[in-house]
């Protein structure tokens, strides 16, 4: 997909499972077509200029890595200026056709992406790109209500220039014609746009976050207000050098953070939580069947992963329904987590045997989840750590990012998935024909007669370490 933004030009190429593709590549040019909007009107010579170089690169390059199929959409600035039929007319000479997004059909698709990367968002999602600011109401699963407001990160520098408060004057203004003031009350504004990553990038350096992922990152209304002052007094030199920060959005951030500022106050929100997914993955979320979309997109990514990386594609979900007795007073949310950690059993076995618990830590924790916060990320990463050898060590930085109680239930799970895995031997069959339940005081494992062989030093050992672990006896029957 291209992607003609306001701020910048993107090419990103996927692959793999339809509701969670891949990212084979992803490259973006900061053209800033919307940067003299305001003033003229139309797009700059230069920006053009970028923005037609950067076009002919990426219809070559995906012409060059055979994609199957190549949507190339604009937006804001490209609807709004007055020469942008030329930068359309330089796609189409390329052989592109471009897709000229309305403001509702932006907003709808950034509604949709975020449901696509959290699908049980209960809030309103605010997309800041560089020409418009789309406001959207996501719940149950679907979009209700959207707007477009002119308030794009470029054109925000001309507002303030009027005078102190003059952009929260204007953004107030605009909301309450809207009919949105209030909107957010007791409500979560999930933020979307590069603009507005980088802040909450800037944020989680500035407060030492262990963990290097921004999506769902939460970032409270009381911080904005001081990211603002805070953004003031850092120096360019010092901003360049927080890692992972683009350079290309430091301009803008001050802006950007007091758009915040400003809009979460009119719509009363009671804090915002970031979204890695926006307007791509909502055009191709849409696309999707509801069978599809109804998917659980971290269950779904595991399950992929796990068949990539593992020895046996069925063993992980036969894992799960294995230990699930075991843990069958667990509230949803943590049987969810217990599944993908199940599903992502095996992805550790080519590592070196001395580091397998920490290549299981690492794919849990930094891995291309969506629909799960760092705590269960925390939660899943402790459970591959110990099932991979890791015992109940808890390394860092999972204590700072879960609970002691909530990560000894990781560490349980673990215990479980590696007696099973050592059990079955990583294959089916003794899975099926075996039980794993809590009978009384007792852990008890049950075998087919044929299969009293499989009961092991080995298997002993670890039914004995998880019968322990959970205060109870082990016991063979069979």
């Amino acid at each position: 997909m291209i992607d003609i933004g306001s701020n910048s030009v993107r090419l990103v190429v996927y692959d793999g499972a339809a509701r969670l593709p891949a990212i084979l590549f992803n490259e973006k040019v900061m053209a800033g077509l919307g940067r003299g909007l305001s003033a003229t009107g139309a797009i700059e010579r230069s920006s053009l200029g970028m923005a037609r170089a950067a076009l002919a690169r990426f219809a070559l390059l995906a012409r060059e890595m055979q994609v199957g199929e190549l949507r190339t959409v604009a937006t804001a600035a490209v609807r709004d200026a007055s020469n942008g039929a030329e930068l359309i007319g330089a796609a189409e000479a390329l052989g592109l056709h471009v897709e000229l997004l309305t403001g509702e059909e932006e907003a709808m698709a950034s509604g949709m992406g975020v449901l696509s990367g959290i699908p049980d968002a209960d809030g309103i999602v605010g997309d800041l790109g560089g020409g418009s600011l789309e406001l959207v109401r996501v719940v149950a699963g679907t979009v209700t209500d959207r707007v477009s407001f002119p308030l794009g990160v470029l054109r925000l520098a001309a507002i303030r220039a009027q005078g102190r408060g003059a952009l929260d004057l204007t953004v107030a203004r605009l909301i309450e014609e809207a009919g949105w003031r209030g909107r957010g009350v007791d409500l979560p504004f999930y933020l979307v746009g590069g603009s507005w990553r980088s802040l909450a990038k800037l944020d989680m350096h500035l407060s030492g976050y262990p963990l290097p992922v921004v999506h769902q990152y939460p970032l409270a209304i009381e911080r904005i207000a001081e990211l603002a002052r805070a953004v003031g007094g850092i120096s360019k030199a010092e901003l360049k050098a927080i890692p992972d920060l683009s350079s290309a959005r430091l301009p803008t951030l001050s802006d950007a953070t007091v758009l915040l500022s400003a809009v979460v106050r009119s719509l009363g929100s009671n804090g915002t939580i970031v979204s890695a997914y926006g307007l791509r993955e909502g055009l191709l979320f849409q696309r999707l069947t509801l069978e599809q979309r109804r998917e659980d997109p971290l269950i779904a990514a595991a399950r992929d992963e796990g068949r990539r990386l593992g020895r046996f594609p069925e063993h992980g979900d036969l894992l799960d329904a294995w230990i699930a007795p075991v843990f069958a007073v667990e509230a949803p949310g943590l049987a969810r987590l217990r599944h993908a950690a199940c599903l992502l059993a095996d992805v550790g076995w080519r590592a070196n045997p001395e580091f397998r618990a920490e290549r299981g830590m690492e794919i849990g924790l930094h891995g291309n989840w969506v629909g799960i916060d760092a705590t269960g990320r925390a939660l899943v990463a402790q459970a591959l750590h110990t099932s991979l050898g890791g015992a109940m060590v808890t390394p860092d930085p999972l204590a700072r990012l879960a609970g002691p109680e909530a990560l000894q239930r990781a560490k349980l799970w673990g215990l479980a998935m590696r007696l099973g895995q050592r059990l079955s031997g990583g294959v089916a069959a003794p899975l099926r024909r075996s039980r794993l339940t809590l009978q009384g005081n007792a852990l008890l494992l049950e075998l087919e007669p044929e299969d009293a062989a499989l009961y092991g030093e080995a298997v002993e050992k670890r039914h004995k370490a998880l019968a322990s672990a959970l205060g109870r006896e082990a016991r063979l029957r069979g």
